[in-house]
């Protein structure tokens, strides 16, 4: 027969109680450190929203302990740990190693708050290891903003194209999308075999494989695979962000159509490469029964800085509205793919977002 389980004496009573004391001190200190850095680093309200929901729900968990008991137990003078460092603790090279150590030390911080309230008040642990699950999807929107934001700098043109009449004649317009200065090349195409189509997508990864252009494959995860692509583009209805990644693995870029902004701000918590943000106007290649519109774009402009291209029946005409609603990266299809001469369509749609950026 197992040992019945002993309540805790005293003494080990008093180190649980200055475990839970300093555990709660970094947790809430390093989550302040990210809030700063999410709400001035990059400027996002979604994430700085996030993380201070998550600190105002860490302190309403903290005041089921009794603050004079936590000070109580409180020896700082005599507390062994606090004259301990490494060296790594005091180097820092950039702002987003400032946030991510800060969000492992409040991560670690919230197991032992988790781990030591259940010898001193069980029932409120079960809080912290929810905050520390939020803790883990907070990370993974934070990292995937800062590196795609780094990856995709200077992505602001994004071009959807077709299959073509036959394969020549896709040669040449990837071509001259590319000496036009296009930065993403998107294959979709519904009405092509999937032989033909992934012929198509391999066409277009030999073609951008010594450019800076990234080749992309709607929706079709398979072929994006098979052709080694830079990526896929999914919608709403199709594969999610995890199945997609677990057919692409690491690395490759996966973007979400996104039609409200609640789309959007799950897209940047499912770890979405960029998203697509529309429809905008209406469009001759694709028909939708709503338009979000440029209030969509105003949303997500003021949100998000995960890379955000307006998509929908965005030209040259209104490309300017566009800016000034705040996103200054737009994927467009007909009005430079069905061009007469696709690559000054591209050049002088490029030089517009220049010229507002």
């Amino acid at each position: 027969m197992p040992d019945e389980q002993q309540p805790p004496n005293a003494q080990s009573t008093i180190a649980a109680w200055r475990a839970i004391d300093a555990a709660a001190n970094r947790a809430a200190e390093g989550l302040r450190v990210v809030e700063d850095f999410v709400r001035f680093g990059l400027d996002d309200r979604h994430l700085t929203t996030l993380v201070k929901n998550m600190r105002h729900d860490l302190a309403s968990a903290l005041q089921q302990f009794s603050s004079e008991t936590l000070h109580s137990a409180r020896d700082t003078q005599a507390d062994v740990g606090v004259t301990l460092s490494t060296n790594g603790e005091q180097s820092r090279t950039n702002l987003t190693q400032i946030a991510t150590s800060n969000l492992k030390r409040a991560q670690q911080s919230l197991r032992t708050l988790e781990e030591f309230s259940k010898l001193v008040h069980p029932a409120v642990s079960a809080y912290f290891e929810q905050l520390r699950y939020r803790s883990y999807t907070l990370e993974k929107g934070l990292t995937t903003t800062q590196a795609n934001s780094e990856r995709l700098a200077g992505a602001r043109l994004y071009v959807l194209i077709d299959g073509c009449q036959n394969a020549e004649k896709f040669s040449q317009i990837v071509a001259e999308l590319i000496a036009g200065g296009v930065d993403i090349v998107q294959l979709r195409d519904k009405s092509l075999d999937d032989r033909t189509l992934l012929e198509r997508a391999r066409q277009l990864r030999e073609i951008t494989a010594a450019t800076s252009t990234f080749a992309i494959v709607n929706d079709r995860c398979d072929i994006a695979a098979l052709a080694d692509a830079d990526g896929v583009h999914v919608g709403q209805e199709e594969l999610s962000v995890k199945e997609a990644r677990a057919i692409l693995g690491v690395g490759k870029l996966i973007g979400v159509s996104t039609h409200s902004i609640d789309q959007a701000r799950r897209a940047v918590l499912d770890g979405a490469d960029y998203i697509g943000v529309g429809p905008t106007f209406p469009s001759q290649t694709k028909s939708f029964d709503q338009f979000p519109g440029l209030d969509l774009v105003r949303q997500v402009a003021g949100e998000i800085r995960l890379p955000a291209f307006a998509i929908g029946g965005i030209t040259l005409e209104n490309i300017g509205q566009v800016v000034e609603a705040g996103l200054s990266r737009v994927a467009v299809s007909g009005a430079i793919a069905g061009a007469n001469d696709p690559r000054e369509a591209a050049e002088a749609m490029r030089q517009s977002l220049r010229g507002a950026n």
